[in-house]
């Protein structure tokens, strides 16, 4: 009676051993399969990698040139020692001795090494770059200590060595973990990481090549078995000209000011030169050397600022420059006519209850709206503000450039201030005080802007209405020859009435050319106009406090909108000098820039900057006035 249920045991038993092995065999099988398939591709590399090296040949960078093709950002050779872990038996040994015989501090290549660690282990990392001629001969004596370490030639950008134009340019680095996402980028690529670089990355950055070789045991090479070469990034004509570029930034120096300047052709609005300064080595950033850590801390703790980029980044009261837009909105608007309206400055004027002073004392007497300009008479244009409103001087202001964003080819502008009622009520939630208003009229209180939407506004004045782009690419060559770049299209296109241009053009000609504060930038015969502004750092009530200090940092800024040739312009833009007190040292370095362009047109010789043997007496303007009415005042 026993015998059937022992059968019945043992069935139960063989039935659940069969689906074991079902599964046991099921499970083998997915498992080959991913290994075999799925992963077929890394196995095969590693396999291939016991005895094959694949050498990457990094693709130089597509050179940049100036407008009339001469060469500004180039590549030079250098070389990186790298250490491959696959073929590493003692990687900590490895690292030890590569850090007496390369004279780097071992835990800068043990955290290169960690940083890069979750890489696969195949692929090379550089923990030497820009590695110096006796580093890598000091590698190649010791090389059967070193089969895991191999010396990489690559191209490695080059560019002036006297900072020149480095915030245009930017520069390149190791692309990081945040643009390696949908990219197609990998880790150790080399990437533009500001201006120009960034911007135009894909165009710059070319295609990687790759060398296989056979190696020995030792890890020495033993032949080719293929080689890709790289292709080299696309050549890049930009619209900078390197004279013009070249002066503006030597005059800045010579005069010992920082600042920014923005030089445009206002026929298309390609940048004829963009500095920003202090600036930077961008060669630092490309060659990464051992001393590069210094320089990175350096630059990040340095008091003036050099890595930012002053011509986008920066943003300032516009002083007396901003009154052309003034003058523009009350033209635009018929609020007067230029021809009979008058305003009589006798060095005050009282609006709302309160007194605002103008820059000359005593006055400048009866003046119309072009010696308005030439003269910047405060009381005129309290005046004529107060006349036009918040409202119409916040719309042409705009439509002339300022407060918005100029959508220059070049990362992270930000985004100027000109004050509206809606404005102040989103920011602070108070209502608009017309008392307000005569503070901006003179482009003092909440104004504030970049030096390129300056660049902008002047090239918008001198042709009469049209708000180009700014941008810095005229032309690209792929390997067939240079094809032109479109320009952007206009951001807005305002057709300024005649009289607007006449009376804007002759008054801005008169600051220049007559008795104004712009004669510093007069070149006889080219019909230079301009503006310049006087541009406080601190409040009213502010100085006051600080009454005695002569701090640089409390001095005021200056500020010259130009252009050039007034009935035809060619050239216009703006220079900004930090602390300078005045616009008057703005205007000479626009001068020296305008010379340039000129005499290279004309095919003359270049200008020489000539410095003042003395120091300049800078004339006054516009006092400081407080931006905000005194305690239960009236606005």
């Amino acid at each position: 009676m026993a015998v059937p249920e022992d059968r019945r045991k043992i069935a139960i038993r063989l039935t659940f051993v069969q689906y074991g092995l079902t599964v046991a065999f099921a499970f083998l099988a997915l498992a080959f399969w991913y290994l075999q398939v799925v992963q077929y591709g890394r196995y095969y590399e590693l396999a291939e990698n016991n005895h094959q090296r694949t050498l990457p040949l990094r693709a130089p960078r597509g050179v940049l040139f100036d407008r009339n093709l001469r060469v500004l950002v180039e590549n030079r050779d250098s070389y990186n020692i790298s250490i491959v872990r696959e073929h590493s038996k003692n990687l900590p040994q490895t690292i030890r001795l590569l850090a007496r015989v390369t004279g780097v501090e071992e835990t800068r290549l043990q955290d290169t090494i960690r940083h890069r660690e979750s890489e696969p282990r195949y692929r090379p990392i550089a923990v030497v770059e820009d590695a110096s001629l006796a580093q890598v001969a000091a590698v190649a004596a010791h090389r059967l200590d070193f089969p895991d370490v191999m010396v990489e030639h690559v191209p490695t950008r080059q560019y002036p060595t006297d900072d020149l134009a480095a915030h245009l340019f930017g520069y390149v680095g190791e692309v990081t973990e945040e643009q390696l996402t949908g990219q197609g980028l990998r880790s150790g690529d080399i990437v533009g990481q500001s201006g120009v670089e960034k911007v135009y990355n894909s165009l710059l950055m070319g295609q990687d090549g790759k060398r296989l070789v056979v190696v020995n045991s030792a890890g020495r090479e033993v032949k080719t078995l293929e080689e890709v070469q790289p292709i080299e990034g696309r050549l890049v004509e930009l619209t900078i000209d390197y004279d013009v570029q070249r002066a503006t930034e030597e005059a800045f120096r010579t005069l010992g000011y920082n600042g920014a300047a923005v030089i445009l052709d206002p026929r298309n609005g390609e940048v004829l030169s963009y500095v920003s300064l202090p600036a930077y080595d961008p060669n630092a950033f490309a060659a990464r050397g051992p001393d590069f850590g210094v320089t990175w801390a350096g630059l990040n703790t340095d008091k003036l600022k050099p890595l930012q980029n002053r011509a986008i980044q920066g943003r300032y009261s516009p002083g007396s420059t901003f009154k052309i837009a003034v003058a523009t909105a009350a033209l635009q608007e018929s609020v007067i006519d230029p021809a009979t309206y008058r305003v009589h400055c006798v060095g005050s004027a009282t609006f709302f209850g309160r007194s605002f002073k103008c820059w000359k004392k005593g006055g400048h007497g009866t003046m119309d709206l072009e010696h308005g300009i030439e003269q910047s008479c405060n009381v005129f244009f309290y005046t004529l503000g107060n006349l036009v409103g918040i409202d119409r001087i916040h719309k042409w202001a705009t439509l002339l450039g300022l407060g918005e964003k100029s959508g220059i080819d070049l990362p992270n502008e930000i985004q100027g201030i000109v004050p509206s009622p809606e404005w102040k009520k989103a920011t602070t939630g108070e209502k608009w005080y017309a008392g307000e208003t005569i503070s901006v009229s003179i482009g003092q209180g909440q104004v504030s802007v970049t030096p390129v939407s300056m660049a902008v506004y002047a090239s918008t004045v001198a042709n009469g209405g049209t708000r180009y782009v700014p941008h810095l690419v005229r032309a690209v060559d792929e390997g067939h020859g240079w094809k032109p770049v479109p320009a952007p299209p206009p951001k807005s296109q305002v057709d300024l009435k005649p009289e607007t241009i006449q009376a804007l053009h002759q008054g801005l000609w008169m600051v220049v050319n007559a008795g104004g504060t712009g004669g510093n930038a007069r070149i006889p015969g080219k019909d230079v106009a301009g503006k310049t502004g006087t541009a406080q750092v601190i409040s009213l009530e502010a100085a006051k406090a600080l009454a005695g200090r002569k701090d640089l940092d409390l001095r005021d800024n200056g500020w010259f909108v130009f252009f050039a040739p007034r009935d035809n312009p060619e050239i216009a833009g703006v220079v900004f000098t930090e602390h300078s007190l005045h616009g008057a040292e703005s205007a000479r370095i626009a001068k020296y820039a305008m010379e340039t362009y000129f005499a290279k047109k004309e095919g003359k010789p270049l200008p020489q900057f000539q410095a003042p043997k003395v120091p300049v007496k800078l004339p006054a303007e516009e006092p400081r006035i407080a931006t905000a009415a005194a305690p239960g005042a009236p606005r």
